[in-house]
């Protein structure tokens, strides 16, 4: 058998290799993704159980108080308010209202989300929740902001409604430092809106399904190599008897 024959007859085995330990590493990435959220959701649900601490300046950034319950005592910064777009909740979209905290004691700031606000069914109007006025105690978890999103298109901004969170845009548009913290307030404020956030290890169950689906891609691929190798070797044994 020339060499090329040879070549030839061993690719069927070679791609059927490399599908295997690709779908296999697939599926550990699946799996190694929805370990990752199981982490992050303990961590939320230990800081949950702890009591909230009251703060009278920002920690700095750090995962010590990452997913930590806090209490802390300002003023919202009325104008600076923005409203994030096509925030779902069961299945119907809305926007997460965003707006700087300035605090008492040590006159820093930092980004608070209020909470979550239905969309009007003519997406033409332009949101609105008023902005609470004087001192307030408010309560939340602090979270990094997200700093990785995708743009849908050059045109993001619409005033005061913005595709995400751009953090760098908003110090630009605040007048004094912002952190990289966020704080999802979860104090009830009689202002309409939800705030019911959404757990870390949701999807958990879609990344071990998909693994289970490239699991049996992988045991396809290495079944059917083996069939196509047997075949070969008793073809070849046939023909030299």
């Amino acid at each position: 058998m020339k060499l090329s024959a040879r070549i030839v007859a061993w690719l069927p085995a070679l791609a059927g290799v490399l599908v295997f330990l690709a779908a296999l590493a697939l599926a550990q990435w699946q799996l190694g993704r929805a370990d990752q959220k199981r982490a992050l959701q303990a961590r939320w649900d230990e800081g949950g159980r702890l009591p909230a601490e009251m703060l009278g300046k920002l920690p700095e950034v750090s995962d010590h108080w990452l997913y930590r319950r806090v209490r802390l005592e300002g003023e919202f910064a009325d104008g600076y308010q923005v409203y994030l777009d096509n925030r779902l909740h069961q299945g119907r979209a809305g926007y997460h209202v965003v707006v700087p905290l300035r605090l008492s004691s040590s006159g820093e700031a930092l980004l608070v989300n209020r909470g979550w606000l239905p969309a009007d069914r003519d997406r033409r109007n332009t949101p609105y929740v008023a902005v609470p006025k004087g001192e307030l105690s408010l309560e939340g978890i602090l979270v990094r902001a997200q700093t990785r999103y995708l743009e849908l298109g050059p045109d993001t901004v619409h005033g005061s409604v913005w595709q995400n969170l751009d953090l760098q845009r908003y110090r630009n548009f605040y007048p004094q430092p912002l952190p990289d913290w966020l704080l999802l307030q979860t104090s009830e404020l009689d202002d309409g809106l939800l705030r019911a956030w959404p757990r870390l290890d949701a999807g958990v169950d879609k990344h071990v399904s998909y693994a289970g689906q490239w699991f049996a891609l992988a045991a396809t691929s290495l079944a059917l190599t083996l069939v196509y190798q047997w075949r070969r070797y008793r073809g070849r044994k046939t023909r030299t008897a």
